[in-house]
């Protein structure tokens, strides 16, 4: 079942970017003059099709990764004379780059739109203190300490940990002075520290950032407390009920979760005296964990418990909540923040600064669309909107075959007042596909290599 979530959740997300991508290039042609012939979202072998009132054929194809509008071209082969003055390629230079451009630019205005949404409906994170910190660590020479709450870094307001978690991407392989704005425990006092970065995280593979800058955050106390209870497993068998706050097993005080989790785990199919508190009295029982295997090949025990929530602070959950004007400008704010880094972190691998194996392909794309939908509206949404951006940002790359190869063509033959001759742009095209392909497969290996 989850797998099929997943699938469906990339096949979706995917439909919709390229939905939108595909429609800005459509909508702008049909404003421009020009003829379009198809429509069509994947490729392949079409499952859906229908035409509207001016012949255009809308396509929903079998392979989703990807789509395209197919115009009135004579580069293409023969048209009718009747069709010459809609043909794409007689149309001026300011046309072709509107038509082109607007692709990526629709990416960009989907994004804006999910993000101002989403803002509107309210934002919720947790506040970004520090549970603990490592020593010798970019955190411990900024003077971080336990209790600490992260205001900023490099001036930049960081309200919760996924504004920290950003905030320090823009710094991944980078060498030289890190700000960090914190505020004491007792709210009295603001410090603002600087710390030198060396090439911080260079060439990671799935780079942990919090844990490089050398900080864990902040969670409630795990009280080894019982959640949800599975049907049929050995600690429904032994009588346990919601809400059971275990105090020993075996005469052995456990006083966390962990501590609970780790003594089961080193007693497979041992019996277990448990003592406990339920509705304020204390009750004895007696559990067998299961034998199985864990992802190392060991046999460990279980006895199918999960772990009680615990209650967060209200000071520590932030809900940030604008108005449609406010919430348009963040949306437009964010999406130009994540262009830049998306950019920035191009840079940065062409580099050598990040590693190239944090590239992905489809895989990890629907395993992540998969995880957000799971997670909820809110992180769905967000993923959609950053995948927006992304695509956006990649179509218009000066690479042949992508959008931004035909706009430098049709830019430099704005500037020199004729078009770069069809050799040179038939060799252009050659390289654009060999790079294309060859990002495609390499994405695709390192989502094979996760797996």
């Amino acid at each position: 079942m989850e797998l099929l979530q997943t699938i469906l959740s990339m096949i979706v997300t995917l439909g919709i970017l390229v939905a939108f991508h595909e429609y800005g290039h459509f909508q702008v042609a049909r404003w421009c003059g020009v003829k379009v012939l198809r429509f069509s979202i994947g490729f392949g072998t079409p499952l859906l099709r229908w035409f509207d009132k001016q012949g255009t054929e809308f396509v929903i194809a079998a392979l989703p990764l990807g789509g395209y509008v197919k115009m009135v071209d004579e580069r293409e082969g023969d048209v009718n004379s009747s069709d010459l003055p809609f043909a794409f390629n007689r149309q001026s230079v300011g046309k072709r780059i509107a038509i082109v451009a607007a692709g990526p630019i629709a990416n960009f205005l989907l994004a804006i739109l999910v993000f101002c949404g989403v803002f509107m409906s309210g934002v919720t994170g947790l506040a970004p203190v520090v549970g603990d910190v490592v020593e010798n660590s970019p955190a411990a020479r900024a003077e971080l300490n336990v209790g600490h709450e992260i205001l900023a870094i490099d001036n930049v307001a960081t309200n919760t940990w996924q504004a920290v978690s950003l905030q320090l991407m823009h710094r991944l392989g980078e060498t030289g002075e890190m700000h960090v704005k914190t505020k004491e425990p007792n709210g009295q006092s603001e410090l603002t520290t600087t710390v030198y970065l060396n090439e911080w995280l260079l060439g990671e593979d799935e780079p942990d950032l919090l844990r490089g800058f050398g900080v864990m955050p902040f969670r409630p106390e795990l009280l080894p407390i019982a959640g949800e209870i599975v049907s049929g497993g050995a600690a429904d068998a032994a009588g346990f009920l919601k809400g059971d706050q275990i105090l020993s097993a075996d005469g052995e005080l456990i006083n966390d979760w962990m501590a609970w989790v780790a003594f089961v785990q080193q007693r497979p199919q041992q019996s277990i005296d448990v003592t406990l508190v339920r509705d304020g009295q204390r009750i004895s029982l007696q559990i067998i964990p299961d034998a199985v295997q864990n992802d190392k090949g060991e046999t460990v025990g279980r006895v199918g418990m999960g772990l009680f929530p615990p209650a967060w602070p209200e000071d520590m959950i932030r809900t940030l909540h604008y108005g449609p004007i406010d919430a348009l400008v963040a949306g437009v704010e964010r999406t130009w923040e994540l262009s830049i880094f998306t950019l920035g972190s191009i840079k940065k691998m062409i580099n050598g600064l990040i590693s190239p194996k944090n590239l992905s392909g489809p895989i990890t794309i629907a395993k992540v669309a998969g995880d957000s939908a799971r997670s909820g509206v809110e992180a769905y949404l967000s993923f959609l909107a950053l995948l927006s951006v992304s695509l956006g940002v990649l179509n218009l790359l000066p690479v042949p075959v992508l959008d931004g190869g035909h706009l430098l063509f049709y830019s430099i033959e704005w500037l020199k007042g004729s078009p770069v001759s069809d050799k040179i742009q038939g060799l252009a095209y050659q390289f654009g596909i060999v790079v294309v392909v060859s990002l495609m497969i390499f994405a695709f290996y390192n989502d094979i290599v996760r797996l």
